[in-house]
């Protein structure tokens, strides 16, 4: 693929406390069972597993959960033809130009909207890339679904889509 220029360009993690006490909690729960029934030789619960099911769940939640997170984020850019979006390891999209009807930047509500954060399919015709905050770009295709693109940086993303694709934003 050719290189384009890119006129804006956001990565964004997840930040949120939160979350990271989630991650974290279940990776330190693996963990915890993994210690207990392998390595100090004690059943872990009243129904234990057997051991190659706790050799799996430290794999899967202590270590390959807790690097997902660290590693996930949304990568929003606007290139000369196209939005693209990238949310590690789920998605790389692109939405080009000509497949737009309208956008604007604005203030939602990611829970009653979409169900919360994350790659969000609302429906058939609706759906949030989104990792934290209240804020972004909406995008209504010509076909009409709807795209909802998270950024802490809302105005300077549809500013850069007006500037690389001419097309005029939607003041709501």
């Amino acid at each position: 693929m050719v290189d384009q220029e890119v006129f804006f360009r956001e990565e964004q993690r997840f930040r949120q406390w939160w979350i990271w006490l989630i991650v974290m909690g279940i990776a330190v729960m693996s963990w915890w069972g993994f210690i207990q029934q392998i390595l100090l030789k004690r059943p872990f619960g009243t129904n234990p597993g057997p051991d190659w099911l706790m050799w799996l769940l430290l794999v899967v939640f202590g270590i390959g959960f807790p690097l997902m997170f660290l590693r996930m984020k949304l990568i929003s850019e606007v290139k000369q033809a196209s939005i693209h979006i990238r949310y590690w390891p789920f998605v790389d999209r692109d939405i080009l130009f000509t497949d737009i009807e309208r956008y604007q930047a604005r203030t939602y509500n990611a829970i009653k909207e979409y169900g919360g954060w994350g790659v969000r399919k609302w429906s058939d015709s609706k759906v949030a890339y989104n990792i934290s905050g209240n804020e972004g770009v909406e995008l209504i295709l010509k076909d009409g679904r709807l795209v909802m693109i998270g950024s802490q940086q809302a105005e300077n993303f549809a500013q850069a889509i007006a500037e690389a694709s001419g097309l005029q934003q939607e003041i709501v």
